[in-house]
């Protein structure tokens, strides 16, 4: 079988505002501490609890932790009220003021709800986020863009369905989700299941712009060639777990690729050094079978983790995965050259 080799070598060279390492060194055990401790804290007095929460920490990143966390861990997401909000939401895009109307009636039952059984959507949690911040004395801001899932934002964008912050430490921008970092919807059984994911803070913004894109693109925080709209629309698709690990899918740049038969596909991500490869995995689904494969290099200086595939004609899910996890999904149809 002869076999045509297609070069994936991908390089990353993006110039970036703000960096997740710039706080390694940082022990936040005490900021945790501190959340943890005020867990059935009253949201009735926003100043109070912000000077709880940071009033014995001494830095702008432990306290913007401290506060973070709290609301990670103490708020839960309101599903119901976000589908009610979209269809309404979608309902008046083309009628300006109904749409102000509506989201004027929105707001002060969200807010209601917040404050009274710490129920609330993105927009709730960015807010409390941002409130708080600014009684520690941060400077922090709600972004609102659109947020990619499996059901949204796959090819063609939706209406802005997301909101999460930016906060400004030691005179650069961060990106956070509170919202995402809660927890989950569990969709089968109709509730929120709260599961911390501390992926989603201080992200790096090569790796949150894969599932996060702002209606301002300035917030996507990557000073030299910044993604466009059709690559966040077209790229592989990312789940918690490549935040929870910090994997960066590099190659191919797009979820949906067509290639020749008997070409052999290269799929590169970034790996972070302390995770062990035999934990990794590349399942190749057809439909009626699936096909697990084992990373063929690591390149521990780049951080490289590589697998080869050579694709038959149809069409295939690829997902790679971590610990069982899924961390990102590509669909390859194999087709057969045309004839020139």
């Amino acid at each position: 079988m002869r076999k045509h080799k297609l070069l994936l070598i991908f390089f990353i060279s993006f110039k970036v505002l703000s960096q997740p390492a710039d706080f390694k060194h940082v022990n936040f055990n005490r900021a945790d501490n501190n959340a943890k401790s005020l867990k059935e804290e009253s949201l009735k007095d926003l100043p109070i609890l912000a000077h709880k929460l940071t009033s014995n920490l001494t830095t702008d990143v432990e306290k913007f932790r401290a506060i973070y966390i709290w609301v990670c861990l103490n708020i839960r997401n309101d599903y119901g009220n976000h589908v009610q909000n979209l269809k309404k939401r979608r309902k008046f895009k083309n009628d300006s003021v109904a749409l102000y109307n509506w989201n004027a009636e929105f707001k002060e039952k969200a807010l209601k709800k917040l404050v009274k059984h710490k129920k609330t959507i993105c927009t709730g949690y960015a807010y409390l986020l941002r409130e708080l911040a600014s009684f520690a004395g941060l400077n922090c801001k709600m972004v609102h863009g659109y947020g990619r899932t499996v059901s949204t934002n796959i090819n063609q964008l939706s209406i802005p369905n997301h909101t999460w912050n930016v906060v400004l430490l030691n005179n650069k921008w961060y990106l956070a989700d509170p919202t995402w970092s809660s927890g989950f919807f569990h969709f089968d059984k109709g509730v929120f299941v709260p599961q911390y994911n501390d992926g989603y803070f201080l992200t790096d913004p090569k790796l949150f712009v894969k599932s996060h894109f702002p209606l301002n693109s300035d917030w996507i925080l990557i000073e030299n060639n910044p993604p466009s709209v059709d690559d966040f629309l077209t790229g592989p698709l990312v789940y918690g777990s490549a935040f929870k690990y910090h994997i960066m899918p590099l190659f191919p740049i797009k979820m949906k690729s067509e290639v020749a038969i008997n070409t052999e596909v290269v799929f590169q991500f970034k790996v972070p050094y302390n995770q062990k490869e035999n934990t990794f995995s590349l399942v190749v689904d057809s439909g009626s079978s699936n096909k697990t494969i084992q990373p063929s290099s690591y390149n521990k200086q780049t951080e490289i983790l590589e697998f080869k595939k050579v694709f038959k004609r149809g069409l295939y899910d690829v997902h790679l995965k971590v610990n069982e996890e899924v961390v990102a999904t590509y669909i390859i149809k194999g087709i057969k050259p045309k004839k020139r």
